[in-house]
């Protein structure tokens, strides 16, 4: 089994969602499923068959979440190093190209929200920077192509 470095927040994220599907979630679809038998022939029972395809995605995700919780390790910022790229790091870079100058920090896969600026270290950008010192010039192969950066400054 891999093990899924996250951070605390990341950790906590995860249990508050199982304890959430777990303890209400589970209990609605499941009083949904008994509202539906109620209501008698369940071969031609479209709340019936909805109800059970419910519960099933939401017990495939319980199963997915859980296997996350089991192969995560915690990573304290008392862990980590600025002096190159690594997991939990904040990276501003600048592109060569382009200019624009942007700001990720880098996660692991399930703490990952390109909204607030944190991006899987399975990503290509990510792996192009991992082991990097600021100043560094990489060139970083993506799917539309070859992207070259600047590493600016990396924080916690």
């Amino acid at each position: 089994m891999p093990v899924n470095y996250m951070t605390e927040e990341g950790f906590n994220k995860l249990q508050a969602e199982i304890h959430y599907l777990e303890t209400i979630r589970r209990p609605e679809i499941s009083a949904q499923i008994a509202d539906a038998r109620d209501k008698g022939d369940l071969s031609e029972n479209a709340e019936y068959d909805a109800a059970k395809e419910a519960q099933g995605i939401m017990e495939a995700k319980l199963a997915q979440l859980k296997h996350q919780l089991a192969s995560a390790r915690l990573i304290s910022e008392s862990q980590v190093s600025t002096e190159n790229v690594q997991i939990m790091n904040k990276v501003k870079i600048l592109n060569m190209i382009t200019k624009a100058v942007m700001t990720y920090t880098l996660v692991s896969d399930s703490e990952a929200n390109i909204k607030e600026g944190k991006i899987s270290v399975s990503t290509p950008i990510a792996q192009g920077l991992m082991g990097k010192k600021v100043g560094d010039k990489v060139e970083i192969k993506v799917p539309s192509g070859t992207m070259s950066f600047e590493i600016l400054d990396i924080s916690l």
